[in-house]
């Protein structure tokens, strides 16, 4: 099996992240990963403060120049790295998006002002794969969930509580939704436990990946002390 990092965050794109694309990368190499896919926090949400005040085409440019400086990185030390984002809608849910790139966001640069409903619709219907992130993350007492907006669910984030999990499996199941897992990682190699998704191709490309998850191809697992177990 092929195994693949879904929720990563770096530094400095994400402002929250700990660790650089490098220490990432050479970490997940180290652990035997084929590829990672760099999802650090839209420009809706947790970027580089010192990238909000940018124009937006400047801004676009910033976010997704973790991704090129992780294309170098992967080609220099043997992990494939695609792009990806987690968008922000408010505090209440984050949606993981895959099969969306620099272009297609330098072409719609609308999308940073509107409705989130409408985008994912959008981003949908121009081929892209949507997951919703730890649907049951609690912040301020509010959460929002996107059923008939989004494929997928992290039914696993490693970043989260068993309990919030638990309710993740329901939510996936009774909506009928795709089973996903990520690490949601801002450390690098400091985190303990870790998730991500399988496969039994290597994934040759960003649409071959939003292929095999759309055909329900891609095994979610978790990975801790005690080696990775398929969920």
């Amino acid at each position: 099996m092929y195994l693949y990092e879904t929720h990563l965050h770096t530094n400095p794109v994400s402002k929250c992240a700990s660790a650089t694309v490098r220490e990432s990368l050479e970490y997940y190499k180290s652990a035997g990963y084929t590829g990672v896919f760099m999802t650090d926090h839209f420009i809706d949400a947790n970027i580089a403060a010192e990238a909000r005040e940018l124009p937006y085409d400047e801004k676009i440019r910033f976010y997704f120049s973790a991704y090129e400086e992780g294309v170098k990185i992967g080609e220099e030390i043997g992990l494939d790295v695609f792009p990806g984002f987690e968008m922000s809608c408010g505090s209440m849910a984050h949606i993981l998006v895959y099969g969306i790139d620099m272009e297609w966001c330098l072409a719609h640069e609308d999308m940073d002002k509107m409705n989130k409903i409408e985008l994912m619709t959008m981003m949908i219907e121009d081929g892209a794969f949507l997951v919703q992130a730890h649907p049951f993350r609690t912040v301020k007492a509010e959460m929002r969930l996107y059923p008939r907006h989004v494929h997928g669910v992290e039914i696993f984030n490693a970043s989260r509580t068993e309990f919030e999990n638990k309710l993740a499996v329901q939510y996936c199941e009774n909506y009928g939704l795709l089973p996903f897992a990520g690490s949601d990682n801002h450390r690098g190699g400091k985190k303990t436990v870790f998730g991500g998704v399988a496969t039994e191709e290597k994934v040759r490309d960003v649409q071959h990946f939003v292929e095999m998850a759309k055909e329900g191809k891609v095994k979610p697992f978790v990975r801790d002390e005690n080696g990775i177990r398929y969920l």
